[in-house]
């Protein structure tokens, strides 16, 4: 297994009125982060916030690039996008210990904290269609060019995680500095994660390794 220190290229927040980030979605243009009552829409060139939603936002976060999806208690709620307003609702595999979120190959992907696992869900009806099993508490997950990444965080140490999605075998580890904790996950699809920074109130930029 190859590891690496984390690379934090940029740090967003704290942001007015966030006790704390959740969830973490990137929809192209912008980082959107759960903060409990709250989706909340970065722009990660000025480093502000532009926009919000009045939608409950406990958890993961996801964007299927039409629709945001987030872990709201017991359940995965779709959202419009533009208005805020809930247009489906399906349960959470975790029953309210749903961590992370995203969004891959037309299926959403749900982390499960304590029970170190990672379930893909059907986003009509919400069934399991497949579990990975991780060795680490799951927070957040993302896919990056068909890679399947999970963040950790156990005491005060986080680590991003490359999984082989097939046996869960860990196959890379970028290990945050201490004390810096992973929430949200999302990759930009590219080169780089953000990484929601729970009540540290942040969203920090992480270079994905060569």
């Amino acid at each position: 297994m190859k590891r690496t220190k984390a690379n934090i290229v940029r740090e967003y927040g704290p942001f007015p009125g966030v006790d704390g980030v959740h969830g973490v979605t990137y929809d192209g243009a912008q980082v959107w982060f759960a903060s409990g009552d709250k989706l909340n829409a970065l722009d990660p060139a000025s480093g502000k916030t532009v926009r919000s939603l009045d939608v409950a936002a406990h958890a993961g976060t996801a964007f299927d690039g039409q629709h945001l999806f987030q872990i709201a208690e017991n359940r995965i709620q779709k959202i419009d996008v533009k208005t805020g307003q809930v247009l489906a609702t399906i349960p959470a595999p975790g029953n309210g210990g749903d961590s992370g979120l995203t969004w891959a190959e037309g299926t959403l992907w749900v982390g499960h904290y304590r029970e170190r696992k990672i379930y893909q869900v059907d986003p009509e009806n919400g069934a399991v269609l497949r579990t990975i099993e991780s060795n680490r508490f799951v927070t957040g997950v993302t896919w990056l060019e068909g890679e399947l990444w999970h963040a950790t965080w156990e005491g005060d140490q986080s680590e991003l995680r490359h999984l082989d999605p097939a046996t869960g075998e860990v196959l890379e580890s970028v290990e945050m500095p201490a004390g810096v904790g992973v929430s949200g996950l999302e990759s930009n699809g590219k080169d780089q994660f953000f990484c929601g920074g729970g009540n540290s109130g942040k969203v920090r930029a992480v270079r994905r390794p060569a």
